[in-house]
């Protein structure tokens, strides 16, 4: 294992932008079409992954909806977390805020129920035995309407303990944050933490709606706020977590090679960034192989990795006490 590779698993991190169900590799996808007999339209597992040549956001999430039909049972979503956990943990993960989208499944069919419960189990079974903490996300799907979103939420009543946060992803063109105000509004007076994705492919006024019409804790992507120096000023002066993914970020074309990527402008003003897989099974790796890539890229020095764990650390919607645990566990290993 290389030095730098080492050192990136060794760092203690917290992955803040992770879709589950964009952790469905295809060895997973078979075993769970055959255990519930569902046909797919794909005869190997390599033509699973020869069908990942995305050209835009919608081209991968015609596909990943499709590939979510295999997830039925709580058990399948129990298998499918805990498949993601055994990566995590060995990319150095302690903690990850995992995003689900109920719309996906409660729309053909699946209960609300079997998804939470099958991930609460997952999640249960990754603290006991692996030592990593998680909280859940809902994220609204913003191509539906206002009115599913708010079907969702009340769907979610009954686990609202054990939800940290409402999120919003899906296509971001022609779907503002606004459109979701009243749903995020209402989230909030349950006290829930608001999360949305924005400046992905749509502009940097969208992160400025998620900002000032939503009121977010956390941006999801946020690389188009560059094209705005006002907003970067401001993300900047707040301390606003960003959730870069940069194999998304490649794999999507929201950059054409890692080598243009701008994590390190990022950094340099003073932006919280992260680093964060997305949908690894479908963009070609997990949260150290996106902290290896961008940092080979762009030739990130060891103190912009430890920034990069330390604001994965200090973005979480962990209480302060498990924060200063961690902090303390990267400067340890940083001081190596």
């Amino acid at each position: 294992m290389g030095t730098l590779e080492g050192f990136i698993r060794r760092l203690p991190k917290a992955e803040l932008h992770l879709h589950i169900e964009g952790s469905l590799e295809p060895e997973l996808m078979f075993a769970l079409a055959e255990r519930n007999g569902i046909a797919i339209p794909y005869a190997s597992v390599e033509d699973v992954r020869a069908a990942y040549a995305f050209s835009n956001l919608q081209d991968f999430l015609d596909i990943y909806y499709a590939g979510a039909g295999v997830l039925q049972t709580e058990a399948d979503f129990r298998d499918l977390a805990m498949a993601y956990f055994e990566r995590a943990a060995a990319d150095g993960v302690v903690h990850a805020e995992i995003m689900f989208d109920p719309q996906t499944h409660t729309d053909r069919g699946i209960t609300f129920g079997a998804v939470i419960e099958g991930l609460l189990a997952a999640m249960t079974e990754a603290e006991a035995r692996l030592g990593i903490t998680s909280l859940l996300i809902l994220s609204f799907l913003r191509h539906l309407s206002e009115a599913a979103a708010f079907e969702t939420l009340a769907m979610a009543e009954p686990w609202l303990e054990r939800i940290a946060a409402v999120g919003l992803d899906s296509s971001e063109l022609g779907h503002p944050p606004a459109k979701f105000a009243r749903v995020f509004a209402a989230a909030r007076a349950k006290g829930l933490k608001l999360t949305a994705h924005a400046g992905e492919e749509g502009p940097p006024a969208y992160v400025h709606e998620a900002l000032d019409v939503l009121g977010v804790e956390r941006i999801d992507h946020g690389n188009r706020a560059l094209e705005d120096p006002a907003l970067v000023a401001r993300l900047a002066a707040e301390g606003m977590t960003l959730t870069v993914c940069p194999l998304s970020n490649l794999k999507l074309c929201v950059v054409d090679d890692l080598a243009a990527h701008p994590i390190d402008r990022m950094l340099v003003a003073g932006l919280k960034v992260t680093v964060n897989s997305d949908d690894p099974a479908y963009f070609g790796g997990y949260v150290a192989d996106n902290y290896r890539a961008v940092a080979e890229a762009r030739g990130l020095t060891r103190a912009d990795l430890v920034q990069l764990a330390k604001n994965s650390i200090t973005g979480c919607f962990l209480p302060p006490d498990e924060v200063a645990r961690h902090l303390a566990a990267i400067d340890a290993v940083a001081h190596d």
